[in-house]
């Protein structure tokens, strides 16, 4: 049987508004299901509906109830981070995502001077795969540095024997691919605080710029910087699919 919820309850923890503001909004005949308008804020509405687009506020179709997955193209400047004094990813998404309940989860951080692929999801299942040690999501990096590179870093870096900051566990095998002699491509099968800065720290270099591009089988692709979309079960099986 599928799984039945209060409209106004509905609406406001996909964060559209309170409670007693989305029962007015139904009052004021902005809900429709199938085109007709529902009246009541106590309606209980089948949750198969929302899923296949059948629910509409004000004109148009509501978000998905949990699980919903996001991908943001994060822009240089934003934290990663619900509240902040400064600017936050949240900025860049519509104002109701950040008040949905369950609330939005960041699937590998990035700081306030790096870009690229950011997930958000609401799914704890998904979060727990893709951060696990035995299933964990490879991560890829375009960066420049502030110096010309050695050409020892790869090796380096594939020994699992480096130490970072006063970490005691030494990092997992990391593959680094020059591509130029102050930039290249790194892939990360962990996710420590501010790994790759810390790794070139380690060897007396500076990261310039930092880009997420893919996350296992997932690219970030054409998706503009400060847009993000949607994803779907297509999507999501990619981010367990190995680098091609």
């Amino acid at each position: 049987m599928a799984k039945k919820i209060r409209l106004e309850r509905l609406l406001s923890n996909l964060g559209y508004g309170g409670r007693k503001e989305m029962a007015m909004a139904i009052k004021n005949e902005w809900v429709s299901i199938d085109g007709e308008i529902i009246k009541s804020p106590s309606f209980q509405v089948d949750l198969d509906l929302v899923a296949e687009g059948r629910v509409e506020l004000d004109g148009k179709k509501i978000d998905p109830v949990q699980p919903f997955t996001i991908m943001l193209h994060k822009p240089v400047g934003y934290t990663c981070s619900h509240k902040d004094p400064a600017d936050i990813i949240f900025d860049l998404l519509p104002e109701r995502f950040a008040a949905r309940k369950p609330t939005f989860s960041m699937v590998g951080r990035l700081d306030k001077y790096s870009s690229g692929q950011l997930l958000l999801t609401d799914d704890g299942d998904l979060l727990h795969r893709i951060s696990h040690p035995k299933s964990h999501a490879s991560k890829h990096y375009n960066i420049t540095l502030r110096d010309d590179l050695k050409g020892t870093e790869s090796d380096l870096f594939a020994t699992g024997e480096l130490y970072i900051g006063d970490d005691n566990k030494p990092l997992k095998p990391a593959q680094w691919t020059q591509t130029d002699a102050k930039s290249g491509v790194m892939i990360l099968h962990e996710g420590r605080f501010q790994q790759i800065r810390r790794m070139f720290e380690t060897i007396d270099n500076e990261v310039i710029t930092l880009e997420r591009f893919q996350t296992g089988g997932l690219s970030l692709g054409d998706l503009p910087k400060g847009e993000w979309r949607t994803l779907n079960e297509g999507d999501l099986k990619k981010i367990f699919e190995p680098k091609s």
